[in-house]
């Protein structure tokens, strides 16, 4: 434990949650001014919990990004659901991600969620730019109906630049009096393997048709660091030998897009060259397997 030795500091894990495409890795990033956490515009992108550190004031607040509150019937989405409740559980504090658009009623489920254990939690309005000034002022005053549940209600917007002062201040009112947990310059807990695995995937997600991206895995294989070159080999796992030679494409075209665009977000991050191996392996039924998917990373 790193120890900063002041009476006034704070720290404590807020855990973020929301459905599935709610806006939590995406403000995450923002907040910590970073690209950590995995964004895409499909659903259900991100898998496991991932702790992000950002400094504030006397405050170090650790956010756990959490996979999409859902319900499904494959393993490796019971797994997902998993680490979100692990991750509500284990919190001080809550961040419950509403898309200012939605209606209440996921909400709603998330109050039912934690209605056994009450837990503090302030509720986030994202994605402000899709909907008008007029549309705000109802959807605040629907959840004033809800208002003795939460600490604060409060409208956020990445585009538009709205409320992260706001948000910060507000979460570091309700963390406990603590000694840092960590060394403030640390951005994560988690290690340069995770990291790469996560912009890796992305671009999986972001660059094949719907289906791939989830009956899809990325292996690290490992790495060779130096000061000036990261040499990264990586193995894109899936399910079915059609889904290998879509990712791989004509002539591998496929793969090489992929590749082209993980390694910019990979030197983005890295400050650095990033030399990316990508191969393809199908590895049948692994998302419904469980020894497969603790070999994979999740384990249960």
């Amino acid at each position: 434990m790193f120890r900063k030795e002041d009476k006034d500091t704070k720290a404590g894990f807020v855990a973020v949650v929301g459905r599935p495409n709610a806006g939590k890795s995406t403000l995450l990033n923002h907040l910590v001014g970073e690209k950590l956490a995995m964004v895409s515009k499909k659903a259900q992108a991100t898998r496991k919990r991932m702790n992000i550190i950002v400094m504030h004031d006397k405050a170090q607040i650790i956010f756990v990004d959490t996979p999409g509150l859902h319900e499904k019937e494959k393993l490796l989405n019971q797994y997902m659901m998993e680490e979100a409740l692990k991750a509500i559980g284990d919190s001080d504090l809550i961040l419950f991600l509403a898309v200012a658009s939605d209606s209440v009623d996921e909400y709603v489920k998330f109050l039912k969620l934690i209605e056994v254990e009450r837990r503090a939690h302030i509720v986030v309005l994202t994605k402000l730019d899709r909907i008008p000034q007029s549309k705000l002022l109802e959807k605040l005053a629907q959840y004033q109906k809800y208002q003795k549940h939460f600490e604060a209600i409060i409208p956020f917007s990445v585009n538009k630049n709205i409320g992260k002062s706001q948000l910060l201040d507000e979460i570091s009112k309700h963390l406990p009096s603590h000694p840092w947990l960590f060394d403030p310059e640390l951005l994560t807990t988690d290690n340069i393997r995770d990291i790469y695995k996560e912009l890796i995937r992305e671009s999986v997600f972001e660059n094949l048709s719907d289906e791939i991206p989830y009956e899809s895995d990325v292996v690290i294989n490992r790495i060779e660091e130096s000061e000036a070159l990261d040499k990264v080999y990586a193995t894109i796992v899936v399910e079915k030998e059609m889904q290998k030679r879509m990712i791989v494409g004509s002539k591998g075209e496929g793969i090489k897009r992929v590749g082209i665009a993980a390694r910019k977000v990979m030197e983005s991050f890295a400050q650095k060259r990033i030399f990316l191996d990508l191969h393809v392996s199908v590895k049948k039924g692994w998302s419904k397997n469980k020894d497969s998917l603790e070999e994979l990373g999740y384990q249960f």
